[in-house]
């Protein structure tokens, strides 16, 4: 009996470990979410000159000083969101950057790859428009809160924003160490204290996958008097964009 007993536990122990394993070689598999295509034709899309790979940038060009750099969700086609941008942001120059790996871009993505091409995009619109807006969904609101912490962001929106991916995931993974395991961990909140551009947070009133207390959590690391919440009533993470009372939260940076 005690040896049945041993047994039993070594198996128990054998997959826990093997589950371990598992989700640290599959985590980024787990986070990144590849459209299969575009779902608009862009205006124009050039390339971004970084190393390791072809980045893909869907532009609506504008002259002027005013710009905006949009960084989208885990599961998104960022061209998707260009009428809505187009419609609240008339007058400002449009650059929409996919991530690597995703619809026209090369690559494995990864918070290193994705932060530093956003940081090389800010600084190429950063040339040619003075004023640059950026706002960041869902995941893209981890690498928009570090690329505004190192750069002169004008403005900062952060759409359905949150904490950490870290301490999401173990929310979603109770029962293992993700915290050890996560490689990209988007903390948010160890970035938000140096970002010193005006920033609106806008969350969905029944966001299921964020919980409404880690946008809350960031918004407290933010320099005082710099970030703003909003919560768009009666949306969920994915509809939030539908709603509309989304386009005039956007224009507070227009």
């Amino acid at each position: 009996m005690k040896q049945a007993l041993v047994v039993l536990l070594l198996l128990a122990v054998g997959a826990y470990v093997a589950a371990c394993l598992a989700l640290f070689f599959l985590q980024r598999s787990l986070i990144y979410y590849p459209p299969p295509v575009a779902a608009y034709a862009a205006p124009k899309n050039s390339i971004l000159a970084v190393d390791g790979a072809r980045v893909l940038v869907s532009e609506r060009p504008l002259a002027g000083e005013q710009a905006l750099i949009y960084l989208g969700g885990n599961a998104e086609d960022v061209t998707g969101s260009l009428p809505i941008l187009e419609r609240a942001f008339p007058g400002r120059a449009l650059y929409l950057l996919h991530y690597r790996g995703y619809t026209g871009s090369t690559g494995n993505p990864s918070e290193q790859t994705l932060v530093g091409d956003a940081l090389a995009l800010f600084d190429r619109v950063a040339r040619e428009h003075r004023d640059v807006v950026l706002i960041g969904r869902s995941l893209g609101t981890g690498v928009a809160v570090q690329v505004a912490s190192q750069r002169p962001v004008g403005k900062l929106v952060l759409v359905t924003p949150y904490d950490s991916l870290a301490g999401l995931a173990a929310r979603q993974f109770p029962y293992f160490p993700v915290r050890w395991l996560l490689r990209d961990r988007y903390a948010s909140s160890a970035y938000a204290p140096r970002v010193q551009a005006p920033t609106l947070l806008i969350a969905a009133q029944h966001d299921e996958i964020i919980p409404a207390d880690s946008a809350e959590r960031l918004l407290a690391r933010f320099p005082a008097g710099v970030a703003r919440l909003r919560v768009i009533e009666g949306t969920q993470h994915n509809s939030i964009s539908e709603h509309p009372d989304y386009i005039p939260s956007l224009q507070w940076a227009k």
